[in-house]
């Protein structure tokens, strides 16, 4: 059952264990950054600087920052460093961002989003 946010976390649901991922897919997100860093592609402070920097643009560019928003950042933060450290060619990114729009919308409600495997 969710409880309300903390207040140290405003508009993060959370649980009587502490704060929770809204999605899967942020899930999902943090732990690929964190994964990528352990495995040496950047440092946590790279990873903090550019987690900061989206943060600033979004903010800027009228983001409300009510925490609502913080996993897309993290998302835009991870496809910045990713694409920066050359781990992917942004064609590729661009593909796959594709196939999986493709995948959610050919996936009926309630039914997980499965990802074809490349020819």
């Amino acid at each position: 059952m969710s409880t309300p946010a903390t207040p140290a976390l405003p508009g993060q649901p959370g649980d009587e264990a502490g704060p929770v991922f809204r999605e899967p897919w942020e899930a999902q997100a943090f732990a690929l950054a964190v994964e990528l860093s352990a495995a040496g592609h950047f440092t946590w402070n790279e990873w903090a600087e550019t987690l900061g920097a989206e943060i600033k643009a979004a903010q800027a560019a009228g983001d409300p920052d009510l925490g609502d928003t913080y996993y897309h950042h993290w998302l835009a933060a991870l496809e910045r460093l990713t694409a920066e450290k050359g781990l992917v060619v942004p064609d590729d990114r661009r593909s796959r961002r594709d196939a999986w729009e493709q995948a959610y919308r050919d996936t009926p409600h309630g039914r997980p989003v499965e990802l074809k495997k490349r020819p």
